[in-house]
């Protein structure tokens, strides 16, 4: 089916938003919009499938001030959170889980990003296209999500068993386990895997070749592309995993080999 990329307006982008949530992230529902708050009102309030409350902050254009104002906005709904799990009781809103903060927009900067990672809080990025299907006249958005490399803090008294604890899914926990046992039988001796603070690092050699990077639901995988340059791969089924594996061996071997 063919179809063409459409310009849309705040309104426009905000009433999509509304209309999708569950586009953006499975389980993701539609709470409220425009809500007053002390810097003004925010975007799009939601709650994720595990009961967490997420703000919103939409912007049509790149935007590096978003990420202030949408820090605002996440401010005060998490000092008020318990206040927005009484007003929104249908949502049943968990008051203990932290508060997220979505930025969605049609691209980010890369010192955004790099300001992102620096940020010890559940932040996310979404760029958006909204398309037009010919034969329809809906609008329809498109949401893809923008990975924040991982900071590079120095080592402290982080575990790997307090890595794995993070990730939520026990799926998703027992292929990190045993992507982990498969990395280290790759070159037995060689490797070793330690925590690092936000991130398992892998070595050979003492060479750093990659770095894995837990999430509730999902894992990251930075490692050296074909092109022998540093990237962040988010891995989320069984393929992505089968060719992001790939990608660090082929690393490790030309660690090996310096």
């Amino acid at each position: 089916m063919n179809y063409q990329k459409v310009d849309v307006s705040e309104q426009q982008l905000e009433d999509l938003t509304r209309k999708y949530t569950g586009m953006i992230e499975e389980g993701l529902v539609y709470v409220d919009h425009q809500r007053q708050t002390a810097g003004g009102r925010l975007d799009v309030l939601m709650v994720d499938r595990e009961k967490s409350l997420v703000v919103a902050e939409l912007k049509i254009i790149e935007d590096d001030g978003m990420l202030l104002q949408g820090l605002d906005y996440f401010d005060y709904v998490s000092t008020h959170v318990e206040t927005y799990a009484r007003f929104y009781k249908e949502h049943s809103i968990n008051p203990t889980k932290e508060v997220r903060l979505l930025l969605i927009a049609p691209s980010f900067s890369q010192a955004l990003i790099n300001r992102c990672k620096w940020l010890n809080l559940e932040i996310r990025l979404f760029a958006f296209n909204c398309l037009k299907f010919d034969g329809q006249d809906e609008t329809v958005p498109i949401f893809s999500e923008q990975t924040i490399p991982t900071s590079p803090p120095p080592p402290d008294d982080t575990t790997i068993e307090k890595h794995l604890a993070y990730i939520t899914d026990e799926g998703v926990r027992n292929k990190v386990m045993a992507l982990l046992k498969e990395i280290e039988n790759w070159k037995p001796g060689a490797i070793t895997i330690e925590p690092i603070k936000n991130a398992i690092s892998m070595k050979v050699n003492n060479r750093v070749f990659t770095y894995l990077d837990p999430r509730q639901k999902h894992f990251l995988i930075e490692t050296f592309n074909a092109e022998d340059e540093w990237t962040v791969y988010p891995v989320k089924n069984d393929e992505q995993l089968t060719n992001v594996k790939a990608l660090a061996k082929a690393a490790m071997e030309r660690k090996m080999r310096i």
